[in-house]
Formats: C-alpha cells, structure tokens, sequence
C-alpha cells in the first residue's frame, strides 16, 4: 500500500520532533525543555510542533498515538496465521528505532505520576484491543452473529490486556532491554494462545 507524499511527509516530522524531544528530556529534563527547543532541533516551525503535538508532554507517548503503525502490520499478515502470531509480528514491525523507545519508556517511568501513565497506557490499550478486533471482523467473509461478536471482543480485549501486561512487567522490571521486552510479549500471547484455543 503506497501512502500519500503529505502523509508520509507527516510522519517523519513526528518522528523527528519524537527522537528531538527524547535528546532534549534526556539532556535537560521534560520541565526544563520548551516547545520551541523541540521544534529547533527537529528542524521545525513552532507552529508546525502544535500541528503535530498539542503539549511537549504528548511526545512523552507519541510512540503510542493512532496505531497506524500496527494496524497496518497486522493487516499484511497472512489469514492463516493464528492473531496471537499476527498480533506480536505486527508489534516487533514498529518504526521506531530501538533506542528511542527504551529511553522514552524510562522518560515516562522518572518524569510522570504513575497515575497519568496508568491512564494513558489503559487509552492506548483499548485503542490496541480495537485494531485487533477490527482485523478479525475484517478477515470473516459475513456479518457476525452475537456470540461471533462476542468472542471476537473478548479475543481482542484478552490480546490486549496480555500485551499491555507485558509491557508494565517490563517498565517496572530491572531488565529493560527491547529483546527482554520482545521475550516478555511472547511469554504473554503464548499464555493467552493456550487458554483461546
């Protein structure tokens, strides 16, 4: 699937606005790093920053935001392959770079009260439970019945909530490497995959 130039276009101004705040919070902390450092070191206009982000906070979970990334893997995935397969394919096929997302994990874990990561993370976990269930509906040839719908909710919402669990044992463990993270999410579809079957 081509995408169009300006969407592309968006995209990689989002990142580069994403890896300058990283540097920037890492360097200087969140508190003491402004908008408009942000935008200068991305190469950006300020207004340009506030089309993309409305809050240098936001970029604390810009990594997060849309899941276009994944819902876009988890559509190249083959239909005969199991969701739990697709689904961890889809994540390890990120576009972010490794480096920026450990570190944005460790930004988020020191700069932010745990209850406004809670939030956010519960958000994004729904908006993921979302895509999943997008994509089952989407490979049945015909309209679902009640009990179809509802083990495709209940599917999703358990892909979901072993991903995200995944990821909070990872954010609050020692190990905080990507592949320890890739193990973790593993370990969690493979115990939902046993108990779906």
């Amino acid at each position: 699937m081509v995408r169009p130039a300006h969407t592309a276009r968006s995209e990689r101004t989002r990142e580069a606005l994403r890896k300058a705040a990283v540097v920037r919070f890492l360097a200087q902390g969140v508190d003491e790093t402004s908008a408009e450092q942000i935008a200068a070191d991305a190469g950006v206009s300020l207004r340009t920053f506030y089309r993309h982000y409305s809050s240098k906070h936001d970029l604390l979970f810009a990594d997060y935001a849309g899941l276009h990334w994944f819902r876009e893997a988890l559509a190249q995935r083959s239909p005969d392959e199991s969701i739990t397969d697709a689904v961890h394919a889809a994540i390890m096929a990120r576009p972010y770079d490794d480096w920026a997302v450990a570190q944005t994990a460790a930004l988020r874990a020191q700069e932010l009260e745990p209850g406004r990561i809670a939030r956010h993370i519960r958000a994004v976990e729904a908006d993921f439970a979302k895509a999943i269930e997008e994509h089952l509906t989407a490979t049945r040839p015909s309209g679902l019945d009640t009990d179809e719908r509802m083990r495709v909710t209940v599917t999703a919402r358990a892909i979901a909530a072993a991903v995200f669990g995944a990821m909070e044992v990872w954010m609050l463990g020692e190990e905080r490497s990507l592949p320890e993270l890739q193990r973790l999410t593993r370990a969690a579809l493979d115990t939902v995959a046993a108990g779906i079957q």
